[in-house]
């Protein structure tokens, strides 16, 4: 049996001592001269730090069909080692659901991709079905708008809790389920009904979400804190090497602080 996607993440953080998820997106407006050697250098000098990678695809489709075949470029070029989540988002009927799955891991062989749910299980399950990969389904987002769906109580529960009730659908089946939630909109209330899962990260740092918010004790699945902006535009006068390692430096302090476990840096 192949490694779970699970799996394979838990050992890249054992091994780059990071939870540190470095966030690709290739935003023309902000970056100056040819945005494929841009990107290649972020990879190649934050790739020691990340324990996985997340291109955002619609960044890469604004461009696009030169976005598209940077994308394939940069995918068939990311270092063996380090686990890829693409952040699609996607949502749509089952039998469409099938294609958007082919295309991300048959043919660009991604190791994870984020879903939105809200179509229901049958839009998250063609992409269960293949060994050694991952689903992140939005759970509580790191916008403002996440009031208006994600945290509306529905028969005593937030809205987030019935897409975390598809954990328990997928059991026994080969991909792995985990979750979005953000930093801006994870009060302890919300962490509070949060399964233990894999969970993705975002909203640290331009969104305005602090890891003080974040308490990961008791917790075992393994965890991604994405940052973007913060190491691909924030303080141009540091190399992308140096804002990795401070960012995954921060993180590991701020989850050993709050966990039961020692810090895993290293």
């Amino acid at each position: 049996m192949s490694e779970r996607f699970a799996e394979r993440l838990t050992r890249r953080i054992d091994a780059s001592g990071s939870h540190l998820c470095v966030g690709l997106d290739p935003r023309a407006d902000r970056i100056e001269g040819d945005i494929g050697d841009f990107l290649r250098q972020v990879v190649a000098e934050t790739a020691e730090h990340a324990a996985a990678f997340k291109p955002n695809i619609a960044y890469f489709e604004a461009l696009g069909s030169a976005g598209f075949k940077l994308l394939e470029e940069l995918l068939a070029e990311m270092p063996a080692e380090v686990p890829v989540v693409l952040d699609v988002k996607r949502s749509d009927i089952g039998e469409t659901q099938k294609h958007y799955a082919k295309a991300y891991f048959e043919n660009w062989d991604v190791d994870a991709v984020t879903l939105n749910a809200y179509l229901g299980f049958d839009t998250v399950e063609p992409f269960l079905h293949y060994e050694g990969k991952g689903v992140y389904l939005l759970g509580v987002t790191s916008n403002p708008g996440a009031a208006d769906m994600e945290l509306r109580q529905m028969e005593g529960r937030y809205a987030f809790e019935h897409v975390q009730d598809m954990a328990a659908r997928a059991k026994g089946m080969p991909g792995d389920v985990g979750f979005v939630v953000g930093l801006t909109n994870m009060s302890g209330e919300v962490l509070s009904r949060v399964i233990d899962a894999p969970l993705l990260i975002p909203g640290l740092g331009a969104q305005g979400g602090n890891l003080d918010a974040l308490d990961t004790a008791g917790r075992q699945a393994p965890l991604l804190i994405n940052s973007s902006r913060g190491i691909l535009f924030a303080e141009p006068e540091k190399s992308f090497f140096e804002k990795a390692e401070e960012a995954k430096r921060s993180i590991e302090v701020a989850l050993a602080a709050k966990a039961d476990i020692p810090s895993v840096e290293k």
